[in-house]
């Protein structure tokens, strides 16, 4: 397939459930949301952005938006988000869910201005659905594993800041990877098969 899609069944924000249509993340034999890291933002139907928007500002009824770059809904705050906002959870098939803590979907536009990572979809699916896309803002400080064998994608929660020991599969050798020599140590080590230890 093209991109990786996963079910999305439904989003909670601070321990509400969204009330949106059964349907609303299916987009047909693709198994409706898209999970890409080479995307920044993320992208929502309409109907959900429009229900998400509200309950993450319920908290802070006095702020006030406005747009930036034609683009961005950004809105002037000095506070820690993560005390002021709500965690949105994201619940897929299986039971498995994704938070998406303030942080990481209220991104720094400059000192003293968040913007908001949430966006309205503008990409339909080829039967005329929304298409919701969940870029590397609900990936942030994760650990991601492509399953492509079993066609599966996994997360845990990790402060990508700290380093990970990889494991060679084929020699047994540990390496510890520093997040600022990431990409040359995947270079060194392309081709193996390596295994991850938390």
């Amino acid at each position: 397939m093209a991109h990786y899609n996963v079910v999305l069944k439904n989003i909670e924000v601070d321990g509400d459930v969204l009330q949106l249509p059964s349907d609303i993340f299916d987009s047909g034999n693709g198994k409706g949301t898209v999970i890409d890291s080479g995307t920044t933002l993320a992208y929502l139907p309409v109907i959900v952005y429009d229900q998400l928007i509200p309950k993450i500002f319920a908290r802070q009824p006095e702020l006030k938006l406005a747009r930036i770059e034609e683009q961005f809904k950004c809105f002037p705050y000095a506070g820690n988000v993560d005390g002021g906002f709500p965690v949105v959870k994201l619940h897929f098939e299986g039971s498995l869910s994704l938070t998406v803590y303030p942080h990481d979907y209220l991104f720094q536009y400059k000192a003293g201005v968040r913007c908001i990572g949430w966006q309205k979809s503008v990409t339909q699916t080829k039967d005329g659905k929304d298409m919701t896309l969940l870029g590397d803002l609900v990936l942030s400080n994760k650990l991601v594993l492509y399953d492509l064998e079993n066609m599966a994608i996994g997360w845990t929660e990790y402060n990508c800041s700290s380093s990970i020991k990889v494991k060679d599969a084929t020699t047994g050798i540990v390496h510890t990877v520093g997040a600022h020599n990431i990409f040359s140590a995947s270079t060194f080590l392309i081709g193996r098969i390596l295994s991850f230890f938390l």
